[in-house]
């Protein structure tokens, strides 16, 4: 196996953690390996990669999209370091309203696999950086939600970050207790 597969405490997210080979010239690593993901996550059938860039203090989300337009997302960093944020939005599950955060860089060069039922954002720490992440499903407008990312139901523990910089849709979003669940 090439990469390891983490469990995590909220059910069917996981921390993919690759295994680097690295010499002189420089490293190499498999970013996704359908039937290896597939053993130790499950069957997803990934239909775009997106990718962003963004300069420090930027945070991106809480952003999901609902119903028939749900997205699991598989997520990195190329270059720089983002502290990511999946929550449940689940109102079945044990975890619902819980939320797992990982520090994702170029140097860890982990990845998190959030499944379908979670809002997804994340911080960038570093001068810059360059995230990119498949989905399951295309973008639709008319799906798309978000949940503020300073919710005090959901108090996640951002860091204090001078000069934080979000978006007009980002800082308008709406509180957990109001947002569509799954």
């Amino acid at each position: 196996m090439y990469m390891n597969y983490i469990k995590t405490e909220l059910d069917g997210v996981f921390i993919i953690e690759p295994r680097v080979f690295g010499d002189e010239r420089g490293y190499f690593f498999e970013a996704f390996k359908k039937d290896e993901f597939e053993e130790n996550v499950g069957k997803v059938d990934f239909v775009q990669d997106n990718e962003s860039k963004s300069s420090y203090g930027v945070l991106r989300g809480l952003h999901y999209q609902r119903g028939e337009y749900s997205q699991a997302k598989l997520v990195r960093v190329i270059k720089g370091t983002v502290l990511d944020v999946a929550i449940d939005l689940r109102r079945q599950s044990p975890t619902y309203g819980k939320h797992i955060m990982v520090e994702l860089s170029e140097e860890n060069k982990r990845q998190l696999f959030i499944p379908r039922g979670f809002a997804h954002g994340f911080m960038v720490l570093s001068q810059e950086a360059v995230f990119t992440y498949k989905v399951d499903n295309v973008y639709a407008p008319q799906a798309e939600a978000c949940i503020r990312w300073n919710d005090e139901t959901l108090a996640i523990p951002w860091p204090k970050v001078e000069g934080l910089l979000t978006s007009e849709k980002d800082s308008n979003g709406k509180n957990f207790e109001d947002a569509e669940k799954f």
